[in-house]
């Protein structure tokens, strides 16, 4: 087997298991406010967790390989950083309003509606690096390097998966759609994999770079749109939302220190 077609394949396999992963969902019954919170908490958690160990180490990492010094490889991440959470600050400013009528099923969760479409595009955007760091790993043939790359990967997709459906189903949409969205956030890893297989020095060299810029987006999707929502459930009781946080945190920290 080519290392272009290995590189492929096994992204594509590592972005199928984002739609395993929400397969759960399908037997969960009605999503009210507190479920919604509990959902939206374990979000949250499994981003900031996946910020850090999936993106902002592994990019200061790649950049140290490259050859940048201690200094040059943490104002590349921190540049890349501040460059995400701008794109994404700016895409949420496009974002219309939604309402009731469109995207948010639910009556009155349009600005909850738009927070979580929000997290739907920053694990999609996060998932592009994550299958070009597949690509190159198999584009470099070799076997020993792109294949627990892809393992880890894909086992820290499912979690994720899981809470992009569950967060579409807490805004009300029926649960075949929310596992089909899912899925979708995870297709974009082959593209990306075939991407980095074909060009893997230029891949390489720009890697750092996509690692901090999707991390910059997902931290700011968490602390701007998804934790204010939850501050306000605590305040009116919903304090299980913490510790789903807490749990997001705490699992996504495991899987990406542990398997990969």
């Amino acid at each position: 087997m080519s290392p272009i077609f290995a590189g492929f394949l096994a992204s594509l396999i590592a972005g199928l298991a984002t739609g395993v992963g929400a397969l759960p969902v399908l037997a969960m019954r009605g999503v009210d406010a507190a479920r919604q919170s509990l959902l939206l908490g374990f979000a949250a958690g499994a981003m900031l967790a996946a910020s850090v160990f999936s993106l902002i180490l592994p990019g200061f990492e790649q950049a140290r390989v490259m050859g940048s010094d201690i200094a040059d490889a943490t104002l590349t991440m921190a540049a890349a950083v501040l460059i995400g959470g701008f794109a994404m600050s700016q895409l949420g400013a496009l974002l219309p309003q939604m309402d009731s009528g469109r995207l948010a099923p639910v009556a009155g969760t349009s600005q909850r509606a738009r927070s979580v479409w929000l997290f739907v595009a920053a694990i999609t955007f996060h998932n592009i690096p994550e299958g070009a760091a597949v690509g190159v790993a198999f584009g470099g043939d070799s076997l020993r390097a792109g294949l627990p790359t892809a393992i880890g990967i894909g086992i820290q997709n499912m979690p994720e998966g899981l809470a992009v459906a569950g967060a579409l189903v807490a805004l009300g949409y029926t649960r075949l759609r929310a596992v089909q969205v899912a899925l979708a956030t995870g297709l974009v890893e082959p593209i990306a994999g075939l991407a980095g297989a074909l060009v893997v020095a230029a891949a390489t060299s720009l890697l750092p770079w996509g690692l901090g810029i999707a991390a910059g987006a997902m931290l700011f999707i968490v602390l701007s749109e998804i934790v204010p929502d939850l501050d306000l459930g605590v305040r009116v009781g919903q304090r299980g939302a913490t510790a789903a946080l807490a749990i997001g945190l705490a699992l996504m920290t495991f899987l990406d220190t542990a398997i990969v």
